[in-house]
């Protein structure tokens, strides 16, 4: 299973690479984006859970595979639960996490803010997907399953260019 992980994350980086080869001369973004972990379910009236065990697990496993990446900023939404997913990457780069209204996705501001970096955001089973389809410009991704916590989307942005794709690692 690892290796199929590691498979896919290399084929991903390989395109990514040969995207910024052919046009090398022009600062490249890249985007990952994760939905948080699992969350305790346990009482249906908290607006605002932790992470179960398992979501924890989860949260090491996300730092685990993206051990690789430099990034230069993590960005959350500021739930307790997106939080605690973003805490183990950001703390393995050095970085503190920084918040972002879902509300208003990839505004100006967060663009320039972002251009030219590597960034990993962490949102839900609905502004995850929107985030993207803000990034790409287009209405390419539906909301996550709820029962779904490990797909990743990572876009890549040099000029004009613009490469999506999405893996799902379990």
């Amino acid at each position: 299973m690892k290796s199929l992980y590691a498979f896919c994350l290399l084929i991903t980086f390989s395109t990514f690479s040969y995207a910024q080869d052919v046009t090398a001369s022009t600062e490249t973004t890249h985007f990952y984006l994760i939905r948080h972990a699992e969350k305790d379910k346990s009482n249906p009236e908290n607006r605002n859970p932790h992470l179960t065990e398992k979501g924890q697990e989860r949260a090491l496993k996300w730092r685990e595979i993206f051990k690789h990446i430099e990034f230069d900023a993590v960005y959350s939404t500021q739930y307790h639960r997106t939080i605690e997913t973003a805490t183990p990457t950001a703390k393995a780069n050095n970085l503190d996490i920084q918040f972002y209204d879902p509300r208003k996705l990839y505004s100006e501001a967060f663009k320039s803010a972002t251009q030219g970096k590597t960034v990993l955001i962490v949102g839900h089973s609905n502004t995850t997907p929107a985030f993207v389809n803000a990034i790409i410009g287009q209405d390419k991704y539906k909301s996550i399953d709820e029962s779904n916590n490990g797909n990743l989307y990572i876009i890549s942005i040099n000029d004009a260019t613009i490469i999506d794709k999405v893996l799902t690692i379990n």
